[in-house]
Parts: C-alpha cells; structure tokens; sequence
C-alpha cells in the first residue's frame, strides 16, 4: 500500500510500506476512507521538532474496518469507524477517568506498539489499528460512500474539534461568559464552536486572515481582534471593558501565545490551552499577581468523540467547515505546502 513518510524538514513522500495485517489478538485493520494534514504536523515538517530518520506520520483518520482480531468485539468488519488521534485500551485508570492520552498500554500513530511492532501513521491506504475496542467510534448508518460535508465532520471528531473543546472545557467555559480565542487554525476555530455550544455569550477570535475569520463567524464569533502583542491585548481589553475574557483559549502552543492568552484574561480568570507547546515558560508572577488559572493539556480525543459524533449526525455542529481543501494521498506533499504557506485552514486526503 502507499502511506506518507516525513524523511526530513520539508520533505514529505508518499511511498510503498508493507500492507496492515492483525499482528495482536486486540488488533484491527482499517481502510481509510479520508485522512488529513493538522497543525501539530507542520512542527516536524517546519524543522521545530526533529526528524532524524524517516517515518510514518499523520494521525487523523477514518475508515471501513476491514479486519480485526480474535479478542475484538466492539468494532467490526465493514463498520465506518473514528480513530482518535492516539490509541488506547479503554480499560486503564487513565482511560476510565477519561483522560486516554495517557493510557498505560496506548500510544501514537507511527510509533511500535508495546511489544515493539510498528503501528502506520494515519495517512495512508490502510492502518493497523491496535487495542481497537478502546481506540475506534463506530459510525453506525454511515458507509464509504458518505456525503463530503458529512465525511469532513466525522473526521475533524478524530482530534481537532475534540482539542477545541478540551480547551473550552477544560477553562470551564459556562453559559453568558466572554471567551477569547487565541489561535485561528482548525484547533482555533473549533474552540470557537466549542465556546459556542457551551453558551458563551461574546466570543472573540483572534484572527488576520478574511477565510478564517469567515469560518470564526460562522462557528459563533462575535469579535474578530487582528492585532497581535500589545495591541491584540489592548484589543481584547477595549472589548471588555478593561478587564480581558473570563477564558481564554489557546490554541497555538508558542511562548508568545500564551503571553497573550494570559494577559487577555481578566483577574480570576481562566486560560485553556491545547497548543503542542514549543518555548512556553509560564509567567508565574503575573498568574499570581492578577489570580489567573491554567488549565488544559493534550486532548483526550476518545473521550468527546462519541458526544461530538452524535452532533455531527444530529446535525447540531458542522466542525467540517475547517477544511478548505480536498486532496489525493499522492498530493500529499501539496497539502503540506499548502498549511505551511497559509493557503488552507485544514487538508483533508482521500486515497
């Protein structure tokens, strides 16, 4: 099968790998149907985290299950199928208190298993898929032949509308608040839905680009602040009479947007933050001296994914309004291109 490889900054390929098989009894192997491009790909491919050898890489994904093993019994041949952005057993202390990231026998796309097998990144033809009872959300009623619009939901339930609202709750979002979002990437924006359906009464996205800013009013923006640094404070600060956001979400991951995010809060206030981060150092001082909260962390996706998927079926949310483009697999390396030149929100790849 054909399967994306990073082999070093900037240099992404669509190779031949070996096809999927059940190695495990708890395994599963998935054809994908639609995959993508996130923001946290872009830090190996901008050279911010290494890449000293080449490997799989992608980590959203869905599909039909093509086969699983002997001990699976949640998931099975022919369902259409989330797969949350890590895998994850389901049984341990971690995953029963929700929080599957950190499972005692989970891991990530493109790594080994525990028993050192090596487990294919999200995009490509086929994955294997392992502990697939506590890692994969089946989609009942939906095949391979699924609507666009309806695919593109499903699959942002895979990690970025589930970040988005990890950050919104994890700040403790509560209806009537006033949450400003830092970040307009897909992780960004879907903080805005996300603020929106917990009843946040203004939400301010913090945004440059007219595309993003569209989809921002469309997820429920009231405000748009396209100033940065002082000014984007002073910004936020004018809007709310003095005082900043109740939340704020941050959504990017740099030291300089968590600044931001801490200074565009209001005393008492709360940051949720859901960006990879690189260079942050939490300013205590000021945390102390205006009473300021942090809270968030990486997204235990498998824990919204069911609620959101129930959402997006019912209609309710439309999270799939972040991808802005649709790709072949073999046009993967466009797609990179593509986000790290801001010529899209979010590419979706389809085999």
């Amino acid at each position: 099968m054909k399967a994306t490889v990073i082999h070093a900054p900037g240099d992404v390929r669509l190779e031949e790998v070996p096809d999927p098989q059940v190695v495990a009894p708890t395994d599963a192997v998935v054809r994908v149907v639609a995959s993508c491009v996130c923001g946290s790909d872009l830090w190996p491919y901008r050279g911010a985290n290494e890449v000293n050898e080449p490997r799989r890489i992608g980590h959203e994904f869905v599909g039909i299950v093509e086969e699983t093993g002997s001990e699976v019994r949640d998931v099975r041949p022919g369902q259409f199928v989330i797969a949350p952005f890590v895998w994850s057993c389901g049984d341990c202390l971690p995953c029963r208190s929700g929080f599957q990231t950190s499972c005692e026998r989970g891991g990530g796309w493109g790594g080994d298993d525990r028993e050192g097998h090596p487990v294919d990144g999200g995009q490509g033809e086929a994955v294997r898929v392992p502990q697939a009872d506590g890692t994969l959300v089946p989609v009942d009623g939906v095949d391979d032949s699924v609507d666009e619009r309806l695919l593109a939901s499903l699959l942002t339930c895979s990690d970025v509308v589930a970040t988005g609202w990890h950050a919104a709750s994890r700040a403790g979002v509560e209806p009537g608040m006033t949450v400003a979002v830092v970040g307009d990437g897909a992780v960004g924006l879907s903080a805005v839905l996300a603020a929106r359906e917990l009843g946040a009464e203004r939400i301010i996205a913090m945004s440059r680009y007219e595309a993003r800013q569209g989809v921002a009013r469309e997820f429920g923006a009231t405000d748009i602040v396209e100033a940065r640094g002082d000014e984007g404070v002073a910004a936020v600060r004018e809007l709310t009479a003095g005082q900043g956001a109740d939340r704020v979400l941050e959504c990017v991951g740099t030291g300089e947007s968590m600044v931001q995010a801490l200074r565009s809060t209001r005393p008492g206030g709360t940051v949720g933050y859901v960006g990879v981060p690189h260079g942050v150092e939490l300013p205590v001082e000021l945390m102390f001296r205006r009473n300021l909260n942090v809270a968030g962390g990486v997204a235990p996706a498998r824990a919204y994914a069911e609620m959101l998927r129930d959402k997006v079926l019912a209609g309710q949310i439309e999270p799939g309004r972040v991808f802005d483009a649709v790709m072949p697999l073999a046009d993967v390396s466009e797609g990179y291109r593509a986000m790290d030149e801001r010529r899209a929100i979010k590419v979706m790849l389809r085999p």
